[in-house]
């Protein structure tokens, strides 16, 4: 293997562990935060307080690789199920978030910090797809990646981003943020489509914790 290959490969790697790292060092911040700030924040004076809790909530859980389901399933043991609807929303409209600035991120930009990495492939696939619209872009991709399986995913899209937004240890993939990031990015999930799966994906756990009356 070609030494400066070799090298970016290396710090692909290190980057990609770091990333990882800093989203489990900062959910595990915020839930110390929330847990020591519980009492404080049932008050009925802290309502301003719970509002800044939320927005930081939602901010860092559009961060990739910062696990925020497991950040909102800490904040739901912690002020128990009548934060379960509050939860819903706010990790809805992260994941909202994330996927619009992916949708707003030019594609040169990915592309050129795709090539910067040394994947290449990755940065043309970018490219290729900037130059299409949406129904190009999955015909784009389809001739261009593996038949096995690439084809059936694409085809559901929307699915396979529900499972792995539910998926156990996602942070690895880049969290629920970082998918909706790749999802807007991408330029093949469409607004609408993208915030009904969303709606859907997210309900499970806040769901079942509401239904259960955890903690109230």
């Amino acid at each position: 293997m070609h030494p400066m290959k070799s090298s970016r490969i290396v710090l692909l790697v290190l980057i990609y562990l770091a990333l990882i790292a800093a989203g489990f060092a900062l959910s595990l911040v915020l839930k110390h935060w929330w847990s020591t700030e519980a009492a404080a924040l049932a008050r009925p004076h802290m309502q301003t307080a719970m509002i800044g809790v939320l927005i930081v909530y939602v901010i860092a859980s559009a961060l990739p690789f910062v696990p925020g389901a497991e950040i909102g399933l800490g904040m739901i043991m912690i002020f128990g199920a009548r934060a379960a609807p509050l939860v819903y929303m706010c990790m809805v409209g992260a994941l909202v978030l994330a996927y619009l600035c992916g949708r707003f991120v030019p594609s040169h930009r990915i592309a050129r910090g795709l090539s910067w990495l040394g994947l290449d492939r990755a940065a043309g696939l970018v490219l290729g797809c900037a130059a299409r619209d949406y129904d190009q872009r999955t015909a784009f991709l389809k001739a261009r990646l593996p038949k096995r399986v690439v084809p059936f995913v694409l085809r559901h899209r929307y699915i396979a981003l529900a499972i792995l937004l539910n998926l156990p240890g996602n942070s690895l993939l880049g969290g629920g943020g970082g998918l909706a990031f790749a999802a807007g990015a991408s330029r093949i999930f469409a607004p609408v489509p993208f915030v009904g799966t969303i709606l859907l994906a997210v309900a499970p756990i806040p769901g079942l914790v509401l239904l259960s009356g955890l903690g109230s």
